[in-house]
């Protein structure tokens, strides 16, 4: 009984295997230019946008999101450093920890900078131009 139900698991194995590679090989030959987009047109629901990579793409949107964040964090952060500082009242601690507030938020508002272009420019690379 032990051996009928191995040689059954194997079976169904092979089964599965050889179903999934006509699948693929089956998949392989749609004729698409760019698979990454036909995945997103598999996955894409009624109103979504239509391309992935590229100008008005769902990366571009997010990363471009995300990093608009960042910079804005970055400025809020400069500010209240910036008043931690004025009332410090001439306390070297409160003084040191408000430059360092300055100094940080201005390490990271250059880091949201330079990651927007970086990402613009390798998504222009990957998918075309973006006009953002």
């Amino acid at each position: 009984m032990k051996k009928l139900i191995e040689k059954t698991g194997q079976v169904l194995t092979g089964a599965a295997t050889t179903a999934t590679l006509f699948a693929g090989r089956a998949m392989a030959t749609m004729n698409y230019d760019n698979p990454a987009q036909a995945g997103a047109d598999a996955a894409r629901g009624n109103g979504m946008p239509a391309e992935l990579i590229g100008a008005s793409g769902v990366f571009t949107r997010i990363t471009n999101t995300i990093l608009f964040a960042v910079g804005i964090i970055s400025v809020v952060m400069l500010i209240y450093g910036g008043l931690r500082y004025i009332i410090s009242g001439g306390d070297s601690k409160k003084v040191t920890d408000a430059k360092n507030t300055i100094m940080y938020a201005i390490i990271g508002l250059i880091i949201a900078i330079l990651s927007y272009a970086i990402v613009n420019f390798v998504i222009s690379a990957v998918g075309g131009s973006t006009s953002v």
